[in-house]
């Protein structure tokens, strides 16, 4: 009885892996992949970052845990390497990325690295528990985005 309650277990939590990885792959647009990437990963920053915003500037209940995680979660994005999604010719389709990224490639990337320090920053800021400095922390973090937003983000998608 152990063993088939095992396989049966096994062979569930195998068909969730496969239903899983076809969302993922649902998801991602094979026609632009490096587009998919990027727009993927700035939405994973932002659906972190937001909670913090909301609950710094009160809009939602202070959770201490949620901000440790949300700040664990967005220091995590932090360490990738998101300029690969920003590969010569990926500046057209499904994006709203301006083309000055490509024509600006080291203040874009020097950009990037200050957003990556300020979300380091709002990670041990969260660890402290003191509302004080995560709102600080929180602020620097979204300067260095809205610093990045304001030159390099189309208001728009581009179709």
């Amino acid at each position: 009885m152990k063993r088939l309650t095992r396989n049966l277990l096994l062979s569930l939590a195998g068909a969730g892996c496969i239903a899983a990885s076809v969302q993922v792959a649902a998801h991602l647009n094979d026609k632009e992949p490096m587009q998919s990437y990027r727009q993927s990963y700035f939405t994973l920053l932002a659906m972190n970052f937001g909670p913090i915003g909301a609950m710094v500037k009160g809009e939602m209940p202070w959770d201490d845990a949620k901000v440790k995680l949300f700040a664990n979660e967005m220091a995590a994005l932090g360490t990738m390497d998101v300029s690969r999604a920003f590969a010569p010719g990926t500046d057209k389709g499904t994006t709203r990325a301006k083309p000055e990224i490509w024509e600006n490639m080291d203040d874009f990337s020097a950009k990037l690295d200050d957003m990556r320090q300020a979300v380091a920053a709002l990670q041990v800021a969260a660890g402290s528990g003191d509302r004080k400095i995560i709102a600080e922390a929180t602020g620097a973090a979204g300067k260095s985005c809205k610093s990045c937003h304001d030159e390099y983000k189309a208001e728009n998608y581009l179709y």
